[in-house]
Formats: structure tokens, sequence, C-alpha cells
């Protein structure tokens, strides 16, 4: 009798933390959401702003160390790791204010380590650990994980929610592959992001690159394209 009152307690006790982790991601998610509301603009994050008044980024980082998420649950796991990946770039790019570059700060990317999730981990090791390597043929990530420079896609101001998580990918792929900045067309010359020579592998599952990119285009690219890539700009994505 007294083994099966230890087995429903234990059973009450992982219910218990269960459903206090999934009131802390969603709280977290909802606070992430009004955080980009309040400080990106246009693809463009208020750094300054948030280094004069830290204590809704440090609100949101000391909740996102206590997080664990599943792969279990996909659009939860992803949705919460593409949060923690831009905003970590924002506290990194903080921390070392004023600079001109997250390149200014060495091992800004490969080498600093961070307290998210349960884990001391790198950004590069969110990317492509957690994100890339366990999800081999989204390569809409590339699209919303946002590294601080002008180069990348821009971040939007909103978080990313399980919800929505599917909608917003789309939405940003879209948008990038359909933007004359970051896809330049020439007649049939075509220049595209080192991003897409970086991570080729990510963009080849069903066929080539160009395909992919033809894939997210209202206006397809010429036939025969001349592809070549431009390079990349490392500069600061900040409000002007």
């Amino acid at each position: 009798m007294k083994k099966i009152k230890n087995i429903g307690l234990v059973f009450l006790l992982l219910c218990a933390t269960s459903w206090s982790n999934a009131q802390n991601t969603a709280e977290f998610f909802s606070k992430a959401d009004a955080f980009f509301k309040t400080h990106v603009k246009n693809g463009r994050v208020a750094y300054k702003a948030i280094k004069e008044d830290r204590a809704a980024l440090d609100e949101l980082l000391g909740m996102a160390k206590e997080i664990s998420v599943s792969k279990d649950d996909m659009a939860t796991y992803q949705a919460f790791w593409i949060n923690g990946y831009n905003l970590l770039v924002i506290d990194g790019i903080v921390k070392n204010y004023p600079l001109k570059s997250p390149l200014d700060k060495a091992g800004f990317f490969d080498k600093t380590k961070n307290e998210i999730g349960g884990t001391m981990i790198t950004l590069n090791d969110i990317e492509n650990k957690l994100l890339r390597k366990n999800f081999p043929k989204e390569a809409r990530f590339h699209f919303v994980l946002v590294c601080g420079g002008l180069g990348c896609p821009p971040i939007i101001s909103e978080a990313y929610t399980p919800a929505k998580l599917n909608a917003q990918l789309e939405k940003q792929t879209k948008l990038a592959l359909n933007n004359p900045k970051f896809i330049q067309v020439n007649k049939n010359k075509v220049k595209i992001s080192q991003i897409f020579e970086w991570y080729k592998g990510d963009f080849e599952h069903d066929g080539k690159v160009t395909d992919f990119i033809n894939k997210y285009r209202s206006e397809k690219l010429p036939e025969k394209s001349k592809v070549s890539y431009y390079p990349y700009d490392w500069t600061l994505n900040e409000t002007k």
C-alpha cells in the first residue's frame, strides 16, 4: 500500500512540474513578444535603449534559464530556441555596446557560452546542434535566426510562438526571398546571400538552391540563371 502511495506522489509531483514548466514557457513567450514589440522596429533593434534599461531583457533571460523544452513538442521547442537565439544575440551586443558589428567581439558566436534552457551553450550550437541537426529539412530557420548584422533577414517585432510558428516561418522566408536587396536579379544574373553558400546543403533537399528560392518567390528566377554571392553585411542592425 505504501508503495502505491509513493508512486501516486511521484506522479503528482511530475504533473505539477510539467504544469509549472508549461506556465513558465507560456509566460516566456508572452513577455518575449512584449519585449520585441517594444525594442524592434522595421527590422532593427534599439540596443542603446536596452543597455540603458536591461530589466525586461534580464527578466526574460532569467526565465529562459529555467525552462525545459522537449523535441517531442516540436513547435514549442523550435519557437523557444529561435527566440532564445535572437534574445542572446541582443544580450551579447548590449553587453559590448557600443560596437559596429557582432564580429567586433571575438568568439561572439562560437566561444561565448550562455546559460539557457538548462544548459550552457554557444549561439552556433543553438543553431547547428539544437535546430539544424534535429530538424535537417527545415531550411526556413535561416530566415528567422537573426545574427545582429544587416546581412541577415530582418528581426521581427514579435515573438515566435508555437501556435503561429509555421505561419511565421513561411512569412519570413517569403519576405526574404522576394526582397530585391536579398535576392538581386539583373536579367539572368542573380546575386544571392552568402547564407546560401554557407548552408548550401540545407536548401538542396528537393533540388538546387534556386529551386528552393523559386518555391517562395512570386516572380521566379530566370531559367539558366548565373548565380553568384554578394558579400555578407555584418554592420549592426541598430535603430537609427
